[in-house]
C-alpha cells in the first residue's frame, strides 16, 4: 500500500516562499487524494507488491482503459509530488561539492544557467503540469516538461526525475495568483539541493 512522503518540516516552515495554507491544502488534501485514488486503482488492477516505478514503466500492462488512465493521473500525483515535498526544505540548501555539482557545470556552465532553463520550462509549461529535471541511464541531466501528472516515467522514457517543479494551480495560487514566476523563483529559496544531488548519485 502506498503512503505518502512524510514531510521533514511543518507546513508553515516554508514560508514566505511557499505559505501554509498551501502546504496544508496540498498535501493534505491533493496529495492525499491521488495516494487513496493510486490505492484503490492498483488494488482493482491487481498491481499490490510492485513499485510505483515499475507501474509507471509498465502502464500499458493494465488493459482496461480506464483504469490505466486513474492509474497513470494518481500514480503520476503520488510519485511526483513525493519527490517535489521530499526536495524541499526551510530556507533551502545550497548545491554542495558533489557528482551532480560537476555534471551542472559540465552541461549548462553553472547553476544560474540550469534555474533558468528550469524556470524557463516550468513558466512555459501551458496549462497545469511540471517541470523535470532527470538523469539519463548515462548520467545526464535533461530539463523536460510534462502535462497533468505526467512524468518522464509514464511518457515512457528512460530518465528518471530528480527534481520536479509543480505548476498546477493548486500549488500557487493562493499566495501568487496568475506570476506564476515569481513562485518559480520563490521555490528555489527552499530548494534542497543536498536532496537532489542524493538522488542523483542513486
Amino acid at each position: 500500500m502506498f503512503e505518502q512522503i512524510n514531510l521533514k518540516y511543518k507546513f508553515s516552515e516554508l514560508e514566505p516562499s511557499i505559505d501554509a495554507l498551501t502546504m496544508e491544502t496540498h498535501y493534505g488534501k491533493h496529495h492525499k487524494t491521488y495516494t487513496t485514488n493510486l490505492n484503490d486503482a492498483v488494488a482493482k488492477a491487481g498491481l499490490e507488491g510492485k513499485t510505483i516505478e515499475e507501474i509507471l514503466k509498465n502502464l500499458d500492462a493494465v488493459s482496461d482503459p480506464a483504469l490505466r488512465k486513474a492509474i497513470r493521473n494518481n500514480g503520476g500525483g503520488y510519485y511526483n509530488h513525493n519527490l517535489y515535498f521530499a526536495t524541499m526544505t526551510p530556507g533551502g540548501k545550497a548545491l554542495p561539492e558533489s557528482a551532480l555539482k560537476t555534471q551542472i557545470e559540465k552541461q549548462f556552465g553553472s547553476l544560474e544557467s540550469l534555474k533558468e532553463e528550469l524556470t524557463k520550462t516550468a513558466v512555459g509549461q501551458f496549462g497545469s503540469g511540471w517541470a523535470f529535471l532527470s538523469v539519463t541511464p548515462e548520467k545526464e541531466l535533461v530539463v523536460s516538461g510534462s502535462a497533468n501528472q505526467d512524468n518522464p516515467l509514464s511518457e515512457g522514457s528512460a530518465n528518471t526525475p530528480i527534481l520536479g517543479i509543480d505548476v498546477w494551480e493548486h500549488a500557487y495560487y493562493l499566495k501568487y495568483k496568475n506570476l506564476r514566476g515569481d513562485y518559480v523563483k520563490a521555490f528555489f529559496e527552499v530548494l534542497d539541493w543536498e536532496e537532489v544531488a542524493k538522488l542523483y548519485e542513486k
